[in-house]
């Protein structure tokens, strides 16, 4: 395997740990307010959806990521009236958008498009095209005969859609806005003592509905990502579990947001992996098909075995609350 090769499977790493990172920066948000979120995957899959939608009818991606984002939104606010408001089992509310989702859009793709379940394909504006960078080679056929620095600019930092910088932007911020601001340290207080909050004058409820708003916001971006930037259109079910993916790379980084970087890369580096290989060979044998296909899945339980019991959640998550009176 040559230096390019190795620069190529890195590059494809960053593409698909996008989508990740930013579902897990959502349920970060969400789960730190006290809020569990099973529903990430669902509200992914909304939103690729209604942005493919929106952006093949409007012609413009940006259209459609406001589309997106919106019906993302809409879930979570579902989400927020059942589990804050009406104090329902909050799992239960995640698994019931996940279905809703996912019936959902094959029914409304179906009525619009009459392709299966299907939007159109994607092309021009309707698209979010790669950026490149100044001074980077965009031919392969100069990439092979460049130097090593130059194809560390040119393949990974350079060519990508400008929603893969937003993602990276992502993690700073929300590290800054948890850890720097009021507003994060209100809602981490409210994660882990509620009661505490409300006595101090804050609003509880305001504060989980704003956490809950925030993740759907992320979840929009994630799943408008998926079928206008990595793909040119939406098929059915095309969050293929990226959102109980995001909850795993969650637990694995105890909910912090440098982790949850690290943490979706390795998954990403392992779909890359799958989408370059199709064989590898380990010590003589060769690995099949359908194994490299399920390595990802293979760390999600792996994970979820080893680090559930270590890391610990929010205190007062998934346990509405109750105001004393």
């Amino acid at each position: 395997m040559d230096f390019l090769t190795i620069i190529q499977v890195l590059d494809g790493t960053v593409r698909l740990a996008i989508p990740l990172l930013l579902a897990c920066l959502a349920g970060l948000f969400s789960e730190r307010a006290g809020i569990f979120d099973i529903g990430l995957e669902g509200k992914m899959l909304m939103a690729a959806f209604f942005s493919a939608a929106v952006a093949y009818t409007s012609g413009s991606a940006w259209v459609g990521l406001l589309a997106g984002i919106a019906s993302s939104m809409v879930l979570s606010g579902v989400h927020g009236l059942a589990s804050i408001t009406f104090r329902g089992n909050q799992l239960i509310s995640g698994v019931a958008i996940n279905f809703l989702a996912l019936g959902l859009t094959v029914l409304i793709a179906q009525d619009w498009f009459g392709q299966g379940g299907r939007t159109p394909s994607l092309s021009g504006a309707a698209r979010f095209d790669s950026i490149d960078l100044p001074g980077a080679i965009t031919r392969i056929r100069d990439m092979r005969d460049a130097g090593p620095l130059m194809q560390v600019y040119s393949e990974l930092i350079s060519g990508h859609p400008i929603l893969t910088y937003l993602g990276f932007l992502t993690v700073p911020i929300t590290w800054w806005v948890l850890f720097r601001t009021r507003f994060g340290l209100r809602l981490r207080a409210v994660g882990e003592n509620p009661e505490a909050v409300d006595t101090a004058g804050v609003s509880v409820v305001g504060l989980r509905f704003a956490a809950v708003a925030i993740c759907g916001l992320l979840c929009g971006i994630a799943g408008a990502y998926l079928s206008t930037a990595i793909q040119a259109g939406f098929t059915k079910g095309m969050t293929a579990d990226r959102g109980y993916i995001a909850l795993a790379a969650l637990i694995f980084a105890k909910w912090r947001p440098w982790y949850a970087l690290y943490a979706c890369l390795l998954f990403g580096l392992f779909f890359a992996i799958d989408n370059r290989f199709q064989n590898i060979t380990v010590l003589g044998f060769q690995l099949p098909v359908q194994f490299m296909q399920s390595l990802p899945y293979i760390l999600t339980v792996v994970i979820l075995a080893g680090f559930v019991g270590k890391a610990i959640p929010p205190r007062a998550g998934g346990e509405p609350y109750v105001k004393e009176r």
